[in-house]
């Protein structure tokens, strides 16, 4: 008996092994190819559709990848006002934003989380949409993969196509072309913060259709770009 259980347990961590040498070498092999190909599919996105089809509704997905150079600097600015204002600056982890988002839920407030534009962008592409410890984990060992792997821009062009910006809508093309009839190249800084400001929840808010408290969020990104590092991948003079 003692040695069918020694048996199953060395069976059973040589399975657990081979399970760990798969993932490594998958997720690291996918943050490479990552680096040089646009990401078509995420995780949420077949989850909206599986959440579709139960619905009864038709499947929908909207998205149209668009390299960085072609995106006006303007949504660039306002995502790193809104979202991650020390983005050049970490590794991938704000600590000190954590800190301040950890202390303020402790007050009750109801803020935004300390999460960096880094780890918005391992979640959106390698993971499942959730809140536990162990999604929490793997955004960690796939926020590092990105930082190792990508440049800055890179990961800013990533997040900026694949993130949710509606129902059935991914990427600032898609976006602008949805809430504003043009490109995302020709976004202004009004536009691009009211992207931007509905990013938190992109189904409730509409972008083209703000509520006052989207508003005053634009006002808030608006006011607070100039402040930032400016960031122009484009070279070119981005709409007003």
């Amino acid at each position: 008996m003692k040695s069918q259980k020694k048996s199953f347990f060395r069976k059973l961590i040589g399975f657990i092994k081979i399970i760990i040498v798969l993932f490594l070498i998958l997720s690291i092999s996918f943050s490479f190819i990552y680096k040089f190909f646009p990401v078509t599919l995420t995780p949420l996105m077949l989850y909206r559709v599986g959440e579709q089809v139960i619905s009864g509704s038709a499947p929908t997905m909207h998205k149209k990848w668009l390299p960085i150079e072609e995106m006006s600097p303007n949504i660039v600015q306002a995502v790193i006002t809104a979202e991650d204002q020390n983005f050049h600056n970490h590794y991938g982890f704000d600590f000190k934003a954590m800190q301040r988002a950890y202390e303020n839920n402790k007050k009750g407030k109801k803020i935004k989380g300390g999460s960096t534009i880094s780890q918005q962008t391992a979640k959106n592409v390698f993971l499942w949409s959730s809140r536990s410890y162990v999604r929490k984990a793997f955004e960690v060992y796939f926020t590092g993969l990105i930082e190792l792997f990508w440049s800055k821009k890179r990961i800013m062009e990533v997040y900026l196509n694949v993130i949710e910006m509606g129902d059935g809508i991914y990427g600032v093309e898609m976006a602008s072309e949805k809430y504003f009839n043009k490109h995302a190249k020709q976004l202004t800084k009004s536009e691009a913060a009211l992207i931007v400001a509905c990013i938190p929840n992109p189904r409730k808010w509409n972008p083209s259709k703000p509520t006052n408290y989207i508003i005053k969020r634009k006002n808030w990104i608006i006011s607070n770009m100039g402040k930032m590092r400016r960031v122009d991948w484009t070279n070119k003079k981005p709409p007003k």
